[in-house]
């Protein structure tokens, strides 16, 4: 199949955090998606995830029409676990790649989930762990734009005071237990606990990029790292 189908089909694959979830979408809608919560999981089972997508959209690989990844920022193991994935899908199929900033993707996908909380003016701040006392994170808007660009911040503190005397914030993500010791007494700040990503909140925003042309360069793209990668050495146990 091509761009130019009638109901193009994208795969999603999002594996930026603990969770390996992947999407297919028709037309934009959703018609299967497989995730799974074990952790460190993204290389055993992110093609047995997609095959069994594909199996409840009785379509094959060959039906696809573009591949979908989420670029990052997020865990470096994950990140290029997920792009290796889908440029190899890519090369193969012969179709375009989207990629889609990972915070967007959380951020929209909370949005569709708490269309209330967004029409009381809160800003969105997708947290993404990272190392220590550092996280992942930007803010966004009602209409799911950026107020702060994606950055690596360390959280103390100061964090967001300015922006938290005026608007509430509503913190969510595995990075945002992070902000609640420091934060949590203040009155415009909120946390969801609940909240875990998933390629649903790429599946909008792929789509748009598809019927727009904004595909990433298969042969040079690379993930979103936003810092560099930094081996550790295993802890002795004996």
């Amino acid at each position: 199949m091509t761009s130019d189908s009638i109901m193009p089909h994208i795969l999603h694959l999002e594996t930026a955090m603990a969770i390996c979830s992947v999407a297919i979408a028709k037309d934009g809608n959703i018609i299967s998606m497989k995730e799974t919560q074990i952790a460190n999981s993204h290389s055993s089972l992110i093609t047995s995830l997609v095959q069994d997508a594909l199996n409840e959209s009785d379509i094959d690989l060959k039906d696809l029409d573009a591949i979908c990844v989420s670029m990052g920022p997020g865990s470096y193991t994950g990140l290029r676990i997920g792009v290796s994935t889908a440029k190899g899908y890519c090369y193969a199929l012969g179709i375009p790649l989207i990629a889609v900033n990972s915070l967007l993707s959380m951020a929209n996908h909370y949005a569709g989930e708490h269309p209330n909380e967004i029409a009381a003016g809160a800003l969105l701040c997708p947290m993404i762990d990272a190392r220590r006392m550092e996280v992942y994170t930007a803010l966004f808007d009602e209409q799911i734009q950026f107020v702060k660009a994606t950055s690596a911040d360390i959280i103390d503190e100061n964090s967001f005071k300015e922006i938290l005397s005026e608007k509430m914030i509503i913190f969510f993500g595995d990075g945002a237990a992070k902000c609640r010791t420091f934060l949590s007494h203040n009155q415009n700040a909120k946390f969801n606990d609940a909240f875990f990503p998933s390629s649903k909140g790429m599946v909008s925003l792929a789509w748009n990029k598809f019927q727009n042309h904004e595909f990433e360069d298969v042969a040079y793209f690379e993930p979103y790292y936003l810092k560099d990668f930094i081996a550790t050495t295993p802890r002795k146990l004996f």
